[in-house]
């Protein structure tokens, strides 16, 4: 007799008359539906139909934690470079700058841990996006540092920045449309500014650190920077791999191990650091609020959000995840809630790193889960103030030399932009070339704007400031105003593709 033909029409046939291949249900004690779903191979459809992302991919702990470090790695130098530079102008001694560089650290965990698990639909792009304290700050806070009274400038900073963080909030739903108002002509100029304006701070630790100590520019500082960025270079130069990524990481350690035989390194301030701590609600006083330091602040707190806007839609495109409108709300409410909350602690203004959108870009590991192991790191790293403290006791000549290296690169970056932003128009040679005298005057003549009124000099003093502030008017002179000229990029696709 012929055997039936096997397809779902025989199911049923199957089901009531046992093969004799196939053992009774009473004897195996099995059903023979178990029996042929053991024999039949598995299928996952829903698995095969709709694979995991590779952005929320959760990856074994031995691929995890490297990537992950190597984010740290990555971030970790310029996470303390605010706190570092401002700590500095404000005259603070060790056990302050500790607090400082710790709570930098413990509100970069925060903010990278929110921005890449999220906060139900309304924060974090849930993308390998690291925030923390951005240089592009660090100009207008040493301005207001220069414009307050001794003992207040941290607290004026503070006031200002958390302004800030309540802008960047109000604002960042509707910041899509604002992002013609800042094509990669004027953040190109902006980025450029930060690195140009920056470079006096590496020069100044290169020649120790304390403008007013006797040995101000002694040679043996001079050699020890030149030392840490010759180590740097050959590192990037013959490195390979990880250790070519942290280059800047290995020459400050060797630096620092070269500059104990000289009596250059100082650790004493590591017998008075508390092994762990959570940092104190307004350790440096209550903030105040100036109106031309909210100003300032405000402009930053602009171009910072055009730069993490910039850096998502970048990093959605690694990522191969579109990165839609509501996905940098979410992110830029993350920016504005760590701004908000950083100076209850003694953070700064907080954005998007570039640098670990490198780091993506290089490895092609797009886990947000790893980036989001990073944070935890950082927020550990923060909670031990001894840690930050190791940081603080790096000698000003060692910072000098690596800050060469990390504020050059910077202005690199803005270059870069500013080389895809279409200068071969004369009207866009002719905003650029404004644009940064603008930003350039503050530091070729520190003096310029002295008679000006005092919020006139905040918000000029700053070169960031002051650049920007061009960029957008000439912007909006020579491709808005009277004109439907829109050849300058200037919509979240030319983002994309800067």
């Amino acid at each position: 007799m012929a055997q039936p033909a096997k397809g779902p029409a025989t199911e049923g046939l199957r089901s009531t008359q046992k093969s004799p291949a196939e053992p009774s249900a009473k004897k195996s004690g099995k059903s023979s539906g178990a029996s042929r779903a053991k024999s039949s191979p598995p299928a996952q459809p829903a698995d095969l139909l709709d694979p995991v992302h590779p952005v929320d991919e959760k990856l074994p702990a031995k691929r995890l934690v490297p990537a992950a470090l190597q984010h740290i790695a990555a971030m970790y130098a310029g996470v303390v470079t605010p706190p570092l530079i401002i700590g500095q102008a404000c005259g603070l001694d060790a056990a302050g700058m500790t607090r400082l560089i710790a709570a930098s650290l413990l509100i970069a965990g925060l903010a990278t841990i929110l921005q890449t698990i999220g906060l139900t639909k309304f924060a974090g792009n849930r993308l390998p996006f690291v925030n923390a304290a951005s240089s592009a700050g660090i100009a207008p806070m040493l301005a207001i540092a220069e414009t307050s009274a001794p003992g207040r400038q941290l607290p004026a900073i503070y006031g200002a920045v958390m302004v800030a963080g309540v802008f960047c909030l109000a604002v960042g739903p509707f910041f899509g449309r604002l992002l013609r108002f800042f094509p990669p002509l004027v953040t190109g100029v902006v980025i450029t500014l930060i690195g140009v304006t920056l470079m006096p701070v590496p020069v100044a630790w290169a020649q120790g650190g304390d403008k007013e100590a006797a040995d101000f520019g002694d040679m043996k500082y001079l050699a020890l920077a030149a030392f840490t960025l010759l180590v740097i270079l050959l590192i990037q130069r013959f490195g390979r791999g990880f250790v070519k990524q942290v280059a800047l990481l290995f020459g400050m350690l060797i630096g620092t191990l070269a500059a104990i035989p000289f009596g250059l390194a100082d650790f004493s301030g590591l017998k008075d650091a508390p092994v762990a701590a959570l940092p104190t609600p307004f350790a440096f006083g209550a903030p105040e609020f100036q109106p031309a330091a909210i100003l300032s602040l405000c402009i930053v707190m602009l171009v910072l959000m055009t730069e993490s806007s910039a850096g998502m839609l970048a990093l959605g495109k690694i990522c191969e995840r579109d990165c839609d409108g509501r996905t940098i709300t979410r992110g830029l409410r993350t920016d504005g809630i760590a701004t908000l909350v950083g100076p209850v602690f003694g953070g700064f203004p907080t954005s998007a790193f570039a640098q670990n959108v490198g780091v993506v870009t290089l490895t092609r590991v797009r886990s947000r889960y790893v980036v989001a192991v990073a944070g935890g790191a950082l927020l550990f790293l923060g909670v031990f103030p001894v840690l930050g403290a190791v940081v603080s006791m790096v000698p000003m000549p060692v910072l000098g030399g690596a800050g060469i290296v990390l504020f050059g690169s910077i202005a690199v970056s803005g270059i870069r932009t500013l080389s895809e932003a279409g200068l071969d128009d004369s009207s866009n040679i002719i905003l650029v070339a404004v644009a940064l005298g603008a930003g350039i005057i503050p530091l070729a003549a520190p003096t310029f704007y002295a008679d000006f009124p005092a919020w006139a000099q905040t918000v000029l003093g700053s070169g960031i400031s002051a650049g920007a502030l061009v960029a957008v008017l000439l912007n909006l002179f020579f491709h808005h105003l009277g004109t439907r000229d829109r050849r300058i990029p200037a919509t979240a696709a030319a983002l994309k593709s800067s």
